[in-house]
């Protein structure tokens, strides 16, 4: 049993905690509220390395990009009031991504509380729609409790965000508490009965479609899922954003629930007698808007399993569900017999052929092919090169024709949230150095978190940087030319020179204005030894791989004078 220790302040026994749990690296934006912190981890720097960002939502995003990277909390300090507000987008993408991660909020002192005190806002009510858990901590006695609790709530069931308020006064408290010990992480299994019920199902199946998606997931847990796919000859798509869980090369692979999905994947899905879907919730995006299952009881068998019991039943009733995390169910799936013979085969082999044949494009406009970018950078980068994103129309070119080898080489937010790529980089190639990092970013993405090249050059984060620069917010422009042909408004951007930019920063720059030159430029990034950009001049007509700008207005044109006729 731990034995009280001598006196310490609350800030010292809040790094305490996360020296207890295994924290190795933090990110922040440095705060007043929180200096008593800040002290802590002065004494412990040969243990916890902390990352000083250049604005709050950075600091949340690579906090996120480092939970999803390794499965651990990611950790994020940031100070009250606009702090915490600009950390909230962070926390938003851990919550959709089922990112395990704490964010440590400094707040105003205690006896200035309900006075509408500077910089002051009521965090449990403001984040209680974005996390897991929402606690201020007003005891420093209970710091090691509490933070107990924010790491198991973080970690168990689905991994998610916790938020942690932290008053000032609080922090320089001195008291005697002993800590607590480090969070255990405790999985639910699939019962016997699951699996054979499971096992019945496949059994009678004809047209059998597995997706995985979702947290929770490790590298055993992929391979354990992968040897059930093969054994049984199941096609696998992946969910949106989530296509690392399977190697993408594989001939059961069938392809992205996602915005680059080929219509015969999305047909697919409903025609399907058998959905096994382990660890994606079947969101909004990977549901084709709610419209491939039906609500509440779709027609196809639905075995749904996930690590959160809420998940169960929240939008579709499944045939069987199974309360389970990815590693545990994975690992009884790669050992369910096989069924007779493989009576999947062609179903299989026609979904991967659909995949195949969705790689393949026609020519975009203008002198920069995207598609042939990405295969020279499928052919180029290795297998463990982390390639991250944020969101906009470019997202679909790295969708669609990248292909994920290995688990944990994508990172791209799934609530679709912009600025993420810049961050998410840096993070990565912080916490895996030895491995190539490309993070891409569109030409509006990247001017909401490009500040945060000046904290790659600080850490020498050699990431490569890649934007895309059409010249406009390209997701929204199509939308509007679907709805509004013709009528521009609020989604033309005026850039600076990104390449110019990024050598201010001390970063190296290069501009790409056709397909031939990007592979030198991204050579001579490759060998810079310092992080580097690559602007990408891309045609405003290129909108997306299957249609051009003036495509997609004249066909809404086209549908508005057929609906106008008598």
């Amino acid at each position: 049993m731990n034995q009280p220790v001598n006196s310490r302040n609350g800030g010292q026994v809040l790094v305490d905690a996360l020296r207890i749990n295994g924290v190795e690296r933090a990110f922040c934006v440095p705060g007043e509220s929180y200096l008593a912190v800040l002290d802590a981890l002065y004494d412990v720097q040969d243990e916890i390395d902390l990352v000083v960002c250049r604005q709050e939502g950075g600091a949340a995003y690579m906090a996120e990009a480092y939970g999803k990277l390794t499965g651990k909390a990611g950790i994020c300090f940031v100070t009250r009031g606009p702090g915490a507000c600009n950390a909230s987008i962070g926390v938003h993408t851990a919550l959709q991504d089922s990112t395990p991660m704490i964010l440590f909020i400094g707040q105003v002192a205690r006896d200035q509380m309900e006075r509408e005190a500077f910089q002051e806002i009521d965090f449990r009510t403001m984040f209680a729609p974005l996390a897991k858990w929402v606690v201020q901590i007003d005891d420093a006695r209970r710091i090691p409790e509490l933070v107990s609790q924010a790491f198991h709530r973080a970690l168990n069931g689905r991994p998610g965000p916790v938020v942690v308020a932290l008053p000032e006064d609080m922090l320089t408290d001195l008291v005697e508490v002993a800590d607590a010990g480090p969070a255990r992480v405790v999985e639910a299994h699939a019962g016997v009965a699951d699996m054979h019920a499971l096992r019945q199902l496949l059994q009678r199946a004809e047209r059998p479609l597995l997706i995985v998606g979702g947290g929770g997931w490790n590298a055993r847990a992929v391979e354990d899922i992968r040897h059930f796919a093969e054994r049984h000859g199941l096609p696998v798509a992946a969910s949106f954003r989530c296509q690392d869980l399977f190697d993408n090369r594989f001939p059961n692979y069938a392809g992205e629930l996602g915005f680059a999905a080929g219509p015969k994947l999305v047909q697919a899905v409903r025609d399907s007698d058998l959905l096994i879907v382990a660890g994606s919730r079947l969101g909004e995006v990977s549901s084709g808007g709610y419209t491939s299952l039906e609500i509440p009881v779709p027609k196809q068998a639905l075995v749904h399993i996930h690590p959160g019991i809420e998940e169960l039943g929240r939008v579709y009733q499944p045939t069987l569900g199974i309360n389970s995390s990815m590693s545990a169910f994975a690992a009884l799936a790669a050992e369910l017999p096989e069924n007779d013979g493989n009576r999947y085969a062609n179903w299989t082999k026609t979904l991967n052929g659909n995949y195949r044949e969705n790689l393949k494009c026609e020519a975009s406009p203008g002198a920069v092919q995207m598609a042939e970018i990405m295969t020279w950078l499928q052919d180029k980068l290795p297998a463990d090169a982390i390639l991250t994103n944020g969101a906009g129309n470019y997202c679909i070119w790295l969708q669609r024709f990248y292909q994920y080898r290995q688990f944990r080489t994508q990172l791209g937010p799934t609530n679709g949230s912009m600025g993420y790529g810049v961050p998410a980089g840096v993070a990565a190639k912080l916490t895996y150095p030895e491995r190539m990092v490309v993070a891409f970013s569109g030409d509006g993405c990247f001017l909401m978190n490009g500040q945060e090249i000046a904290t790659a050059a600080n850490y020498a984060a050699n990431v490569i940087f890649i934007v895309v620069n059409n010249g406009m917010y390209g997701t929204i422009r199509m939308h509007q030319e679907r709805n509004y042909p013709g009528r521009v408004s609020g989604t033309d951007l005026h850039n600076p020179d990104f390449a110019a930019l990024a050598r201010t920063y001390g970063l190296h720059g290069e501009t790409v204005e056709s397909t031939a030159a990007f592979g030198p430029a991204f050579e001579r990034c490759a060998s810079a030894d310092k992080p580097s950009l690559i602007e990408i001049r891309l045609d405003p007509e290129a909108l997306t791989p299957r249609l051009s700008l003036s495509q997609i207005r004249l066909e809404a044109q086209n549908r508005r004078r057929a609906s106008a006729k008598p």
